[in-house]
């Protein structure tokens, strides 16, 4: 098993990206500590786990909270002894808006669920890997990360954000033993692009038609980017450190 005996805190585990890796992850032997803001979605998911013979709770936090984040990295070592492995995934798409008309508070949301939460993930993280021996820490950046965003100033700000505190935080504890990569997803069936899709219903855009307009031509699964996420998590990617992954279906390379 490829993550035999590691300790994995994933955010955003109640759904999309985020349930699928936690699944991965415990199918690959990793005891998973499955956090999300809506606490019945992260127990469900620990419970399928545990019913499958592995090890799994499930919890509720607010990553741009930072009480509710140093909670759910204690939470994890109290449980499970230890920190291996860290994916920074929740995320929320925020309102359509051009840059001049985007509230305040829109922004703030945005900013503090994308990018703080990040942030405080690592801050909160990095010391107890750094007693564990190292680790590796797996942010969701987006392509929204390497480009612009018509009507999501605040979702690419982050995005972009997300990047360069990956970047950073991999120079900073390289020499610790700790690897930091971001994966930019692309369009992916997921609840969230579900929400976007519906905000532009008038020009009859959908998942599907989002995904087609990839060279792939349909949009990626949820699990097409746990296996990305997987990969970085294992011992098998120990030589990647502040890389930044597209996974989008060759979206980003016209």
């Amino acid at each position: 098993m490829r993550l035999a005996d590691k300790v994995a805190l994933i955010t955003g585990a109640g759904s999309g990206m985020g349930k699928a890796a936690a699944l991965l992850f415990a199918a690959e032997g990793a005891a998973v500590a499955a956090v999300d803001i809506d606490e019945a979605a992260a127990v469900e998911v620990a419970r399928e786990i545990t019913g499958n013979r592995g090890k799994a709770f499930g919890m509720r936090a607010d990553v741009s909270n930072p009480a509710d984040a140093q909670r759910m990295v204690e939470e994890t070592v109290k449980r499970f002894g230890k920190l291996n492995v860290l994916y920074n995934n929740a995320g929320i798409e925020g309102e359509a808006n051009l840059t001049a008309n985007f509230s305040l508070e829109g922004w703030e949301k945005v900013i503090g669920v994308n990018l703080r939460g990040v942030f405080l993930g690592m801050k909160y993280a990095i010391p107890e890997m750094i007693k564990a021996g190292g680790g590796s820490i797996i942010n969701t950046s987006s392509t929204a990360g390497l480009s612009g965003v018509r009507g999501g100033c605040a979702y690419a700000a982050s995005k972009h954000g997300v990047i360069g505190l990956t970047k950073t935080a991999a120079l900073e504890y390289a020499r610790r033993n700790i690897r930091v990569n971001a994966i930019c997803p692309g369009p992916i069936a997921t609840p969230l692009l579900e929400r976007i899709a519906g905000f532009q219903k008038s020009r009859e855009v959908t998942v599907q038609s989002m995904g087609a307009n990839t060279p792939a031509g349909r949009p990626g699964a949820p699990e097409e980017i746990a296996k990305v996420a997987l990969f970085l998590a294992s011992d098998e990617a120990s030589y990647a450190n502040g890389g930044v992954f597209a996974i989008d279906g060759g979206q980003t390379a016209s």
